[in-house]
């Protein structure tokens, strides 16, 4: 039951601050008190995720992430992520979220690489 939820919120949660670009409402629905974020680029808490997808909303109008895949165990959730930013690059992303008892993302973990133009296979990386 747990896997399942954290599973749906995990994807609500990216949605609505990636997707519909309201990253405010998505801490204030699914993050926890504590939040440790793994980003390099992010500070530790709420407000600094807050800011960072405020910033690209701003830099990057209709970026979108579509959810391949997703895989639970425990108290985490990954996301196999396909994500695209105008102007920019398309992205293959996993992305790893962390649990509390209560069901609210606590930990943040995510590693993002460019999707290439040439393969020298026919796979995709999705």
């Amino acid at each position: 039951m747990a896997l399942s939820r954290n599973t749906k919120t995990a994807k609500a949660f990216y949605d609505l601050a990636f997707n519909q670009s309201k990253p405010a409402e998505a801490v204030e629905r699914y993050v926890g008190a504590e939040y440790i974020q793994h980003n390099p680029a992010v500070a530790n808490g709420p407000q600094a995720s807050i800011d960072y997808f405020e910033r690209m909303a701003r830099e990057y109008p209709g970026k979108h992430v579509r959810f391949v895949r997703s895989v639970a165990e425990g108290d985490l959730v990954v996301l196999h992520c396909h994500q695209r930013w105008p102007g920019d690059h398309d992205y293959a992303g996993m992305d790893i979220f962390r649990f509390d008892d209560d069901g609210k993302v606590v930990e943040y973990w995510d590693v993002l690489q460019v999707v290439p133009e040439d393969s020298a296979h026919a796979n995709t990386m999705f």
